[in-house]
């Protein structure tokens, strides 16, 4: 009799597991909260089980609702969603939250907290004028809630949901070659790891996305005043998110910190963080002064700034004298880059599927065979720390 409930409960949790990705919107303006969940639910694997105007109704709902991601606004009354962060995930640990945010310097600066204090990604949203035709956002909104819900669901042994319309859309081309590809296919989750290159670094480069802001603090905060070398960030955000990263990011890790700027001389002990809206790349000029340049290229992966165009760049100036980190985020940048990396003689440490919020860019060079380390977040700034700096080897 036990077998049988045990049988039967696995077969609940199985087909419960595959229905749509349940969610929440919370949002002070019923424009909204009525656009964004049309917008969420006109995809078979995206239901909205509960909206909510303000935090405090929100963290009520969570009682009546099995939500496994929140929508949640910043500014609102009764309980802004700042406030509510907190107490969402102690209400139901676990819980994904997406930060919907205004695209102002405020609106960054917020999300930035947000996400030190827990929250999962964030979305820059139109004004209500403007929702009905944001193309963009959309897709970005359908393609964040799939990426962490699916991760969500890997860890904890859960399968991703099966359409329930009878004839669910077929993506178009770009949106299947898009930045927001899926994690690596578990069936080629097979990591092999390369040597490190016997070459001292002279530069370390950084990558990262979904979760990537919350990553960083944590490892350029345990790398405080350790290395001397030039360190290079490309964090996909937009133009004014990128400025307060580079804030919080000097804060967290004591380095001298700022959006590159074209043309400005690479110095060692700097953060070099690329600005959004822009690539950053390194140039080599004739008496080996290297200096930083921005480029209006055109987006790869999608994205600008993008991984893979810096780390080409430091794969051509410094040889094998290149240190790269792959963290935590969506889709596959970084990993033509990597290579580039690796065939100049260079070291890729990614972050580990675990600790990623999503692992999709880690998980890409990781499963190409581009690494020297694969490791939890917790544990990369002692593997960098050993790899460049000269007291530790």
């Amino acid at each position: 009799m036990r077998n049988a409930e045990a049988s039967g409960a696995a077969r609940i949790q199985v087909t419960r597991a595959r229905q749509p990705y349940r969610l929440m919107v919370v949002d002070d303006s019923a424009v909204i909260r009525g656009l964004l969940t049309r917008s969420l639910e006109a995809d078979p694997e995206v239901e909205v089980l509960a909206s909510a105007s303000n935090g405090e109704m929100a963290v009520n709902a969570l009682a009546r609702y099995d939500v496994e991601i929140v929508i949640l606004d910043i500014e609102m009354p009764v309980m802004d969603g700042l406030t509510a962060l907190p107490k969402l995930l102690t209400a139901k640990p676990g819980i994904k939250v997406i930060i919907a945010s205004t695209l102002t310097r405020r609106g960054a600066d917020i999300s930035m907290r947000a996400l030190a204090a827990g929250a999962d990604d964030y979305l820059t949203k139109p004004v209500a004028s403007e929702l009905t035709s944001a193309d963009e956002f959309k897709r970005d909104l359908l393609a964040k809630v799939k990426a962490i819900g699916g991760a969500r669901r890997r860890a904890q042994g859960l399968a991703a949901p099966e359409p329930t319309a009878p004839q669910a859309r077929a993506p178009s081309p770009a949106q299947v070659a898009s930045v927001y590809e899926a994690a690596p296919d578990p069936r080629r989750r097979v990591v092999s790891l390369r040597p490190p290159s016997r070459e001292f670094p002279e530069v370390v480069a950084i990558g990262s996305s979904t979760g990537g802001p919350q990553a960083l603090f944590k490892v350029l905060g345990q790398l405080k005043g350790a290395l001397r070398q030039p360190i290079f960030i490309t964090q996909h955000m937009p133009a004014t998110f990128t400025t307060i990263l580079a804030e919080h990011i000097a804060r967290a890790s004591g380095y001298p910190t700022a959006e590159g700027v074209d043309g400005e001389p690479v110095q060692g002990g700097r953060i070099y963080v690329a600005p959004g809206d822009f690539h950053m790349v390194v140039e080599s000029r004739d008496r080996g002064e290297k200096v930083v340049r921005l480029t209006k290229a055109p987006p790869e992966n999608f994205c600008r700034p993008s991984v893979d165009p810096m780390l080409r760049s430091l794969a051509q100036v410094y040889g094998p004298r290149v240190l790269t980190m792959i963290l935590t985020g969506m889709g596959h940048d970084g990993l033509n880059g990597g290579r580039a990396v690796v065939n100049a003689g260079g070291t890729i440490v990614a972050q580990d599927e675990a600790t990623s919020v999503v692992w999709g860019m880690p998980g890409a060079v990781a499963t190409a065979g581009l690494c020297s380390a694969v490791v939890a977040l917790e544990e990369i700034a002692p593997a960098i720390a050993k790899l460049a700096v000269r007291a530790a080897r």
